[in-house]
């Protein structure tokens, strides 16, 4: 099979590119100047450098390449969206459309745009469902009592508040929503909820938006998530199971378990 993928930052394009080669599917990539690795150029069949905004060109690009599937993978950071991006004639003419300037309205309209093409975006999990979280603890420890609590509490909190496009994380201590995760990301929320609990334990809450597809900004956590958790006294992490990639996943897992902290997959809210 021949497919295309937009790439971001982060292992996520990089773990998508080689699952596809043992798969034997034919990838071609095109990468975001501001965000992809050069190594996703090693792994592609071939690859095509664009800039944010650069939908005309991304388009030319699909159909010069006979692609008619495309899966998104990796992260576009939410401030560089609005930030760095300029837009070409044809995102110009998307963005001026658009009753809303969140980052849904957008990708939704990049969706449409790209199915007028006859090109369809398919699901970003597409070849790494075995890296999607299962439900239930993966880790060795399972949630203390305190733990369990801040987990049913953060979920409700972080459910609530991803229905507004707001983000997919809160950082929760003892009950108290610390803080919330805009668009700085996981790993800043994490540090800066350490600054205002004194070594207080923390507890991180991950949820997928409540959509019917994981087309785009699936949640992600990963060896770096360890690391972060680790240094700002994050004892558990829960996130939504079957929605969740959990990147280098026996990696991640093992180094949870070697620092004593708590994994586990809930049933994601209908």
């Amino acid at each position: 099979m021949k497919y295309g993928l937009i790439a971001g930052n982060g292992r996520f394009p990089i773990l998508a590119l080689e699952e596809a080669r043992k798969l034997g599917h034919e990838v071609v990539v095109v990468a975001i100047k501001e965000e992809a690795w050069k190594e996703v150029e090693t792994l592609a069949a071939r690859c095509y450098w664009i800039s944010l905004g650069e939908l005309g060109k991304l388009i030319g690009i699909l159909h010069s390449e006979g692609i008619t599937e495309v899966v998104m993978a990796g992260q576009v950071k939410h401030a560089s969206i609005f930030s760095s991006i300029r837009p070409d004639w044809r995102l110009f003419k998307l963005l001026a459309s658009l009753k809303e300037k969140n980052t849904d309205a957008l990708i939704f309209g990049v969706v449409r745009i790209l199915e007028e093409e006859g090109i369809r975006l398919l699901d970003s999990t597409a070849l790494l469902k075995p890296l999607l979280a299962g439900e239930g603890t993966l880790t060795r420890r399972q949630p203390t009592s305190d733990e369990e609590r801040d987990i049913a509490y953060g979920r409700r909190v972080a459910n609530a508040l991803a229905a507004y496009d707001i983000g997919q994380s809160v950082a929760i201590c003892e009950r108290a929503c610390v803080a919330v995760e805009a668009m700085e990301g996981t790993d800043a929320m994490l540090r800066r909820a350490a600054s205002l609990v004194n070594g207080r334990r923390l507890t991180l809450v991950k949820v997928s938006r409540r959509r019917g597809h994981l087309l785009f900004d699936v949640p992600v956590a990963g060896v770096d998530t360890i690391a972060v958790m680790k240094e700002t006294g994050t004892s558990a992490m829960a996130v939504d199971a079957g929605r969740t990639l959990l990147l280098d996943r026996e990696e991640m897992l093992r180094r949870a378990d070697e620092a004593g902290l708590c994994v586990t997959g809930c049933r994601p809210e209908e």
